[in-house]
């Protein structure tokens, strides 16, 4: 990454700085340490430390001070999420998640990460299917969905921390227990990550179920999960199967129209 030496002197060298700070945290997978952004635009270190304060006062950088490690804070996804909503993802998604319900017959929608919950930009009601509570705008725990954990599986275990780090950040909605720890969440990510889909059943509505796939952007991020919600008890082995695929497909789609990659270690960091 080239330094403010070896650049035209912007006309703002303040708001030219704290914008490639925020360019620099977004390229990367994982938070990083001040030294490393400073070494890498080319900043001195005091102003790089008071770049981040600001930054993490505002919410747009989080600082984990245990690690001494800065990454994105809430403010920027609330940013992120607000360009998908908005543009791309909505768009690109709307129909490719229109074919994969018209073919499976089950209900389907699109998430995107929203701090602790998946917020659903899209929403794909199949005929004679039972009222859903993932409407568009709706929010729910990220934790319980399987939309959430699909998402939630690819961060960084720095992220992941950070979000659901204490047994207060876990809540419930139906008499379906959910992980209740950041150990059970941790367990559980691992078998999404094995498996490739997440699921759910009856923890955001009883009776019903729910399968999910990540979609993955350009620099490998998980930017969203594709799912699939049907009756459990209505639903054989075989269709879920079908569920499973489905969102499998979806997600690739979606991702291959957004130029996505699947990156090499998503639990890790590239």
């Amino acid at each position: 990454m080239a330094s403010l030496s070896d650049m035209t002197t912007p006309k703002v060298p303040a708001a030219d700085a704290t914008l490639r700070l925020l360019t620099f945290l977004a390229s990367r997978r994982s938070p990083v340490p001040a030294a490393r952004i400073a070494e890498q635009l080319g900043l001195p270190r005091s102003r790089t430390y008071d770049l981040l304060a600001t930054l993490v006062e505002h919410g747009y950088v989080m600082h984990l001070e245990p690690e001494r490690l800065y990454g994105l804070g809430p403010a920027a996804q609330e940013l992120s999420g607000a360009y998908l909503r908005q543009e791309p993802l909505a768009r690109i998604g709307r129909r490719v998640i229109e074919a994969m319900v018209d073919e499976v017959g089950e209900s389907g929608h699109l998430a995107v990460l929203h701090g602790r919950d998946v917020l659903y930009v899209i929403e794909e009601r199949a005929r004679n299917r039972p009222s859903l509570v993932t409407d568009v705008g709706v929010r729910i725990s990220a934790h319980l969905t399987a939309s959430g954990r699909a998402i939630l599986a690819e961060l960084p275990p720095a992220q992941l921390r950070a979000l659901f780090g204490t047994r207060e950040d876990f809540t419930a909605r139906t008499a379906v227990p959910g992980p209740e720890s950041p150990k059970g969440l941790r367990e559980l990510l691992t078998r999404v990550r094995a498996e490739g889909v997440a699921q759910e059943t009856g923890e955001v509505t009883e009776e019903l179920a729910s399968v999910a796939a990540v979609v993955h952007d350009h620099a490998g991020w998980p930017v969203a999960a594709v799912a699939l919600t049907f009756e459990e008890s209505r639903t054989s082995p075989a269709e879920r199967d079908r569920c499973t695929a489905a969102v499998r497909v979806a997600a690739e789609e979606i991702a291959r129209r957004l130029g996505g990659r699947r990156p090499e270690n998503p639990a890790t960091g590239r």
